[in-house]
């Protein structure tokens, strides 16, 4: 064969992952930044997995949503701040709440590639230390000023300050194009589907009591690290119930009649941090490791939230996996039948349960609940946007290696913005 020749894409490996407990917002992690914890995980995996060497790792990329001016370089200060080499190479990415798995997917795709034998990736998010913005008012003078050429120049434009200038600018958990929550959005797909608020609460209960169960069971004893305090995901309720959740009110689609959606069957503003190891066969075998699974497929899709057909459901702004997953899976030759497990982020219930249904009408059959979110999700630890990709995908081939034998599990992750971000991992 020519050296020249294309060679065949490598299997990436799922080594491990490591991440800190997720928290609620204001809580223990308040103030916390996102460079904090995210060290804090890396340290973690670096320290479990004997990372400290020099080129140990060949890269590592994460990426935050919420991001001050001072994470601009996110990753690669993380690295400079943590157990890893500094001489390994970080960059950052963002894509909303698919950042951790599109992390995953750019590392896993290097590797696949032959450019490098080893990464690390994910992500972290605080809804605590949130950015604030300048007024855009005061932000204009300020700029006047400064391009002003005299002293008086820039009294004059520093005269036009008013108090109200002073008030900043707090950010909104909006689509820029619509001016809805994301909450609100999804209220808008739960009606067009025709979701039922029992069904939201029966997911939510369930959610908490596999995590519960999960955590009692050891599963996340090497995937959890301590941090600030905190053992276990904060939001995680082991006591939680349909009957409890259904006493609570409902907080979006006030504004049609029925709303169904609660604090309780959707995911709370959360902190934390993430991380997973990936790399080739061949790294694994010279450290004598063996993969928790293989990251076979990714897919991603977007959906026209904003002219689409929005009210029939079709084009909800969390519906992109509805689309991404039966793509991937034809490219696969596979059906849902073929899964094992099925991680589907919940974002909120009633979006995993439209995207269930959305699978059914596009052909695919229907999911066993029973393999489905089977250590609890995102309702359940919380959602640090960036992070949750990671933390799925480390869940899930812990899951699968857990099996102790043949396995395949399917991760579908919404994202802001219209979009979803899908992969397969395989044990064989």
């Amino acid at each position: 064969m020519s050296p020249l020749a294309p060679q065949p894409p490598r299997r990436v490996a799922v080594i491990g992952g490591a991440r800190v407990p997720f928290a609620r917002s204001d809580g223990p992690y308040a103030t916390a930044s996102n460079q904090e914890m995210l060290t804090a995980a890396l340290d973690a995996l670096v320290e479990r997995h004997g990372l400290q060497g020099p080129g140990a790792v060949g890269e590592f990329v994460a990426g935050a949503v919420l991001k001050h001016s001072r994470d601009f370089n996110l990753a690669r200060e993380t690295v400079l701040g943590s157990a890893l080499d500094p001489r390994t190479p970080a960059y950052d990415i963002q894509q909303a709440c698919g950042t951790g798995l599109q992390a995953v997917i750019a590392a896993a795709n290097k590797i696949a590639l032959g450019q490098t034998e080893s990464a690390i990736a994910g992500g972290a998010d605080t809804a605590s230390d949130a950015p604030l913005g300048v007024n855009d008012r005061l932000r204009r003078i300020l700029l006047e000023a400064r391009r002003a050429k005299t002293t008086g120049g820039r009294l004059k434009a520093l005269a036009k300050v008013r108090p109200g200038h002073l008030v900043p600018d707090i950010p909104r958990n909006a689509e820029p194009r619509t001016g809805l929550s994301m909450g609100e959005h999804a209220a808008v797909t739960a009606r067009a589907w025709g979701i039922s608020r029992e069904e939201q609460d029966a997911l939510a209960a369930t959610s908490h009591q596999r995590l519960a169960a999960a955590y009692e069971r050891g599963l996340f004893q090497d995937l959890v690290v301590p941090f600030r305090g905190l053992a276990r995901d904060q939001n995680l309720r082991p006591g939680s119930t349909v009957e409890k959740l259904a006493a609570l009110a409902p907080v979006f689609g006030l504004d049609a009649p029925g709303p169904t959606m609660t604090a309780g069957n959707s995911t709370p503003l959360t902190d934390g941090a993430a991380t997973v190891l990936l790399a080739s066969e061949e790294w694994a075998e010279a450290r004598g490791v063996e993969p928790l699974a293989y990251l076979t497929a990714y897919e991603t899709a977007a959906v026209d939230f904003v002219g689409g057909d929005v009210a029939g459901g079709e084009d909800g702004l969390l519906m992109a996996p509805a689309y991404a997953v039966p793509r991937m899976l034809e490219r696969a030759g596979l059906g849902t039948g073929d899964f094992d497990l099925v991680e589907i982020h919940e974002a909120f219930a009633s979006q995993v349960l439209a995207t269930l249904a959305a699978w059914e009408k596009r052909g695919l059959d229907p999911v066993d609940r029973a393999r489905l979110n089977v250590a609890g999700s995102s309702l359940a630890t919380g959602h640090p946007f960036a992070a949750t990709g990671a933390r799925i995908v480390a869940t899930l081939a812990t899951l699968l290696a857990e099996r102790e034998g043949p396995g395949r599990g399917l991760i579908s992750v919404c994202a802001a913005g219209g979009q979803g971000v899908t992969a397969i991992l395989e044990r064989t």
